[in-house]
């Protein structure tokens, strides 16, 4: 299965994707100062406190990188179907179970990972720029890195198994452009903030959305030979 996945990785040159993931980095992080500077200006709090602001870092990272995620699923699985070139690989003496598997071994993957290597980049960067510059009226303390860091790593996890919601969508009728604006819609449904309330912050809800990404990508492997090609 390593194997494999690594091969994927190759054959779809996925290193790009990192390089955009850094490039997402610097917007969320400038969106971050910009959130600062104009609640400055405005005088209105803001980002009052750093776990308000931790939070709303985790909130942006988790929303792109399930955009990310549904961009991969495009690339690894819809598009492959929408132009036939599945077929080439399912003549491969290769069970087609394994290869769908670890297509979306890699989405999964790429989504966790990302998700905490962005979260501890620009959490640091942000930190230790808005103590420096005395940004936020705030202490940033150990204990609520300490408290912050089981929740990133949960909703990660969580996060990895909704960024496979948007392959049921595109595989109804081989639709990239489908599975990217799911995506979006999953990610402005959960992620829309009230009052500093989200969907997410209902950890019902993020878990069953995660099971049934999960649920979905279980269906998908399974029923791969029923598909037609």
């Amino acid at each position: 299965m390593l194997n494999l996945m690594r091969l994927e990785m190759k054959k779809y040159h996925l290193g790009s994707y990192v390089k955009n993931a850094v490039i997402a980095n610097l917007v969320i992080l400038g969106l971050m100062f910009m959130i600062l500077f104009i609640s400055k200006i405005e005088g209105d709090p803001g980002l009052e406190n750093y776990e308000v602001a931790l939070s709303v870092i985790d909130s942006f990272v988790r929303a792109v990188f399930i955009i990310f995620a549904a961009t991969l699923i495009a690339k690894l699985i819809i598009g492959e179907y929408k132009f036939k070139t599945i077929t080439l690989a399912f003549m491969y003496p290769i069970s087609r179970k394994k290869l769908i598997a670890a297509k979306l071994a890699i989405v999964m993957l790429f989504t966790f990972s990302m998700i905490i290597i962005s979260n501890a980049i620009i959490t640091t960067i942000f930190c230790i720029v808005s103590d420096r510059f005395e940004l936020i009226p705030d202490v940033l303390s150990n204990s609520l890195i300490i408290q912050h860091i089981p929740s990133v790593f949960m909703n990660a996890i969580a996060a990895s198994g909704i960024a496979l919601i948007p392959l049921y969508f595109g595989m109804r009728k081989y639709s990239i452009p489908t599975t990217i604006i799911s995506s979006i819609f999953i990610v402005a449904v959960t992620s829309s903030n009230t009052g500093n309330f989200t969907l997410n912050d209902i950890i019902i809800i993020p878990i069953t959305l995660a099971i049934i990404g999960l649920g979905i990508a279980y269906l998908a492997i399974r029923n791969v030979e029923k598909v037609d090609v």
